[in-house]
């Protein structure tokens, strides 16, 4: 936590930087919860391996920035960390390293007298005595009953241009105006419980006014709340104009507080990834500058431009030459640039086996009969890295690339960095490739069946339903729909994960998927089922020993034989979205088929199995060869 004395408050694994607990976001400790502060604020002094070497996902990032008019970036940095800081704790905490936070909310409540006042106010003291024991940091109030726990007050106020603010409790118990009797009243919190919905009361001490927080709630509370300040607290900023927005009250902690914009990518070997002019579209603004070999031997010495050196000098001069003459600069980036960095993958995984390295190793499996109805290709890999950036976040309402009005993007730093907060995680994996000519087959005959037809339909009213009322763009309700390639093969990906989680030593927990699925102009079907932890159970080997000819043939059809039978059927097997249903799955629960929301990449939805096996006996709807069926 920051303040003079830089104490230990907590420890966050590097992936929740990334995805739960990240800049600007709310981290819950034992005793209160603490904002984690902006890049301006963490600090890398005595580390020297920080980078993390990922041309494609830097390439990305920049590409993101780039449509969003913000500076390109050089750097995908680890979070700051010194080796032996758990047995050195106090030598490590004096040093100023580590992921930097503040106390927030900084109004705190007593839990015996409940007085409620600001951190700073002097009521509560701050208690973190020993420095191995960070989870014991605490703040307490000297009352007559002792010293009990002083925990947050957990109401805030935030706004869909991503301002985030303390509640005026002050202000609010006196409808606006100033105590009467003293210019900083001492106030009361008292929570009455109750499950119809907030109901707390504030009470001025001074002058004995009492007002209740559902006051604030609602559309109608909206209008006895104060404009927003345009505070962001992870920067220590105000917008110097205010902010048009209003504010909206919030329990600190709710879900939509706080909405990660993240990147990923897999390290892939050399040589793979696209050709020089794919170099160009990813990297133009680096490489623009390249006219002749000393050109590029200056920048390919450059760290941060190591990834030149897998390309001819003179190719690359002759083609920054060529676009310079032609069209002039790349085209803009596609919308979805995550879905850009797929296809490489795809190209890396489905394609020849490349020489092996310490972040990409493949292997070419034997597919067992009949399992070569069904895969054209099984691959072990052995060794892979995924990287993961932050590149910002949204609050009240998730990003979303069609309607960019309804949330705005915050920034990370108050001034522009060259760099980005990024974590890494190497594991092993599975590659399995769906042959091409069943899939499209099945795609054909139930692209337009009535069962597809209700999940597409269904999709729209989901979109419909989850409309912000801020949207001020053109609607379209199918934007974003997966097809029904898409859905078969993450349901695979959900039916073998769930088998292979019971046999290979990994808790589904540690695994992750892939869907290689995509679209009209570049069909695909492939699913990479990987781990994906960032300690040593990601390298263990249990993984791709599965992929053995006899074990993955015995993992298929037990997957194949569990779904097509699951304890709450009836119900479950005739599940299927019908209006006014916007479930985003059919024959698919807890039982049979969801799994851990850190394992699938849209959160359980878009599943069926009777896509896979026949489950009221019609066989035509099925992807599965009959040669398989159970």
């Amino acid at each position: 936590m920051s303040g003079n004395a830089n104490r230990r408050v907590g420890t966050v694994r590097p992936s929740h930087l990334m995805f739960t607990a990240g800049i600007g976001s709310l981290v819950d400790l034992p005793n209160f919860s603490v904002l984690i502060k902006g890049l301006d604020s963490w600090s890398y002094n005595g580390i020297t391996a920080y980078d993390i070497d990922e041309p494609r996902l830097r390439a990305a990032v920049n590409r993101t920035l780039q449509r969003h008019g913000r500076r390109q970036i050089e750097q995908l940095r680890a979070a700051p960390w010194l080796e032996g800081g758990d047995s050195d704790p106090k030598g490590w905490a004096a040093q100023g390293v580590g992921v930097p936070a503040i106390a927030f909310p900084q109004w705190l409540r007593c839990t015996a007298c409940n007085v409620l006042a600001a951190v700073d106010s002097g009521e509560f003291a701050f208690i973190n005595a020993n420095p191995r024991t960070p989870h014991e940091a605490k703040f307490v109030h000297d009352c007559k009953k002792g010293k009990p726990l002083a925990v947050a007050a957990r109401f805030t106020l935030v706004c869909t241009d991503g301002h985030l603010d303390e509640f005026p409790y002050t202000a609010f118990v006196h409808h606006g105006q100033t105590c009467p009797k003293t210019d900083r009243p001492k106030l009361r919190m008292k929570d009455h419980g109750g499950n119809q919905a907030a109901n707390v009361t504030i009470e001025c001490v001074a002058c004995g006014t009492k007002r209740n927080i559902r006051d604030a709630m609602g559309e109608r509370g909206r209008r006895n709340l104060p404009a927003c300040r345009g505070r962001h607290p992870h920067l220590g900023t105000y917008e110097s104009n205010g902010c048009a927005q209003g504010a909206v009250l919030m329990v600190a902690g709710a879900s939509n507080q706080w909405f990660p914009l993240t990147l990923s990518a897999l390290a892939l070997p050399k040589g793979q990834g696209g050709d020089i002019e794919k170099l160009l579209d990813d990297h133009w603004p680096e490489v623009q500058g390249i006219e002749s070999r000393e050109n590029y031997a200056l920048l390919a010495a450059i760290p941060a431009f190591r990834y030149l050196r897998e390309f001819d000098a003179d190719a690359l001069v002759a083609a920054v030459a060529a676009r310079k003459a032609g069209a002039g600069e790349a085209a803009p980036a596609a919308p979805d640039v995550q879905a850009d960095l797929l296809g490489p993958e795809w190209d890396a995984l489905s394609g020849p086996i490349p020489q092996a390295s310490d972040d990409f190793t493949l292997t070419e499996v034997c597919v067992p009969s009949p399992l070569d109805e069904l895969f054209s290709d099984v691959r072990q890999v052995e060794r892979l890295r995924e990287a993961r950036a932050l590149i910002g976040f949204t609050r009240l309402d998730a990003p979303d690339p069609e309607s960019p009005e309804i949330a705005k993007q915050v920034e990370l730093s108050r001034s522009a960095q060259n760099w980005v907060p990024a974590s890494e995680v190497r594991g092993e994996g599975i590659f399995l490739r769906v042959r091409e000519e069943l899939m499209a087959e099945w795609v054909t005959r139930m692209e337009k069946s009535p069962q597809m037809v209700a999940h597409q339909k269904s999709f729209g009213r989901f979109r419909n339903n989850r409309k912000s009322d801020r949207k001020t763009s053109d609607f379209d309700p199918l934007y974003g729909w997966p097809g029904a390639r898409y859905i078969a093969l993450h349901t695979l990906s959900h039916l073998l994960i769930r088998t292979i989680a019971l046999e290979c030593g990994y808790n589904s927990a540690s695994l992750a998927e892939r869907i290689y699925a995509g679209d009209e102009q570049n069909p695909r079907a492939g699913i990479l089922i990987y781990t994906a932890v960032p300690d040593s159970e990601g390298t263990l080997g249990g993984l791709v020993s599965l992929a053995e000819d006899r074990q993955f043939d015995r993992i298929v059809r037990r997957a194949l034989t569990d779904a097509s039978h699951c304890s709450a059927d009836p119900l479950c097997s005739e599940r299927l979205p019908h209006a006014l249903a916007d479930f985003l799955h059919g024959a698919a629960c807890h039982i049979c088929l969801f799994v851990s929301e850190t394992t699938c990449e849209r959160g359980n939805r878009f599943l069926d199995r009777r896509f896979l096996v026949p489950l009221t006996g019609d066989k035509d709807q099925v992807l599965t060869p009959v040669g398989l069926l159970p």
